[in-house]
């Protein structure tokens, strides 16, 4: 192990100094369930490491129509809110207890496929993120935020600080498939949320993940039920699209041809469930 000094500041403009002081070559952690093992097997090598669990971005709070979550909330504390049923899904079925005690709402984004399960359910819910640094704060939606492969739209000097999630009163599904009932990495996830008008379908979030470098939105079979009723045809067509959209990929838990014939298979199932 390389790490010299280990850094908790007691604020976000702590962290933020700590940052510019130190420049890209200070990690930036907080639950740490992804950075450690990449420590700890040598992967990574850094010789300071700046901890957020004192930072003061924890907590979950309701302000208006929108949940605020704090980045270094834990996934364990997202499961005890109630203004956003779909969350509460996607963190029971994400990883075991104890990593969801230490991991963290924002770590969730940053994990690779086939993680991040969380990060889906936001995807389909149009949170927004909120970014930190030197010039001050700034807002975008976290569709916009991922930009490739464990690559995002972070400046080097900023910080996540908080996920902002519409609380909309919306019809949603949540399902993950894996290898295993639990604690397993995804071969597909799928999170929708769909809002209806006089019965009909008037608008549709359809999420992805382990199916791209990221999560992913899929545009097609969203508009593919957009003013239908969810007959079954139309969820059909949905499935159909979203296995054309996706951007699947090959590892140790499924290959690029299985998971995506999965995305057509669970996608149809979620949206079953949206009309059960």
């Amino acid at each position: 192990m390389t790490v010299r000094e280990y850094l908790s500041p007691r604020s976000l403009p702590e962290a933020l100094s700590l940052m510019e002081r130190y420049g890209p070559d200070l990690l930036v952690m907080a639950g740490g369930t992804v950075a450690m093992p990449l420590i700890n097997d040598g992967i990574s090598l850094p010789e300071r490491v700046m901890g957020l669990r004192h930072a003061g971005l924890d907590g979950i709070a309701q302000r208006g129509d929108v949940l605020g979550i704090g980045a270094a909330t834990t996934l364990t504390q997202l499961l005890a809110q109630d203004a956003v049923p779909l969350l509460r899904e996607a963190a029971r079925n994400t990883a075991s207890w104890s990593i969801r005690n230490m991991g963290t709402v924002g770590g969730n984004l940053f994990t690779p496929p086939p993680g991040g399960d969380v990060a889906v359910a936001l995807l389909a819910l149009d949170a927004r993120v909120r970014l930190a640094g030197p010039r001050g704060e700034r807002t975008l939606p976290l569709a916009d935020f991922f930009t490739g492969f464990m690559t995002n739209a972070l400046a080097e000097d900023e910080l996540l600080v908080e996920i902002q999630v519409p609380t909309t009163v919306r019809e949603t599904a949540f399902i993950k498939f894996g290898r295993k009932h639990a604690n397993t990495p995804a071969v597909v996830t799928v999170a929708i949320a769909v809002e209806r008008r006089d019965g009909r379908i008037g608008t549709a979030r359809i999420a992805l993940g382990a199916a791209g470098p990221h999560p992913i939105r899929v545009a097609d079979a969203e508009a593919a039920i957009v003013g239908s009723a969810l007959e079954s045809d139309a969820i059909q067509r949905a499935a159909d699209a979203a296995m054309r959209e996706c951007r699947p990929f090959t590892d140790a838990i499924a290959t690029e041809w299985y998971r995506r014939r999965m995305v057509g298979v669970f996608v149809k199932r979620a949206l079953e469930r949206v009309v059960a």
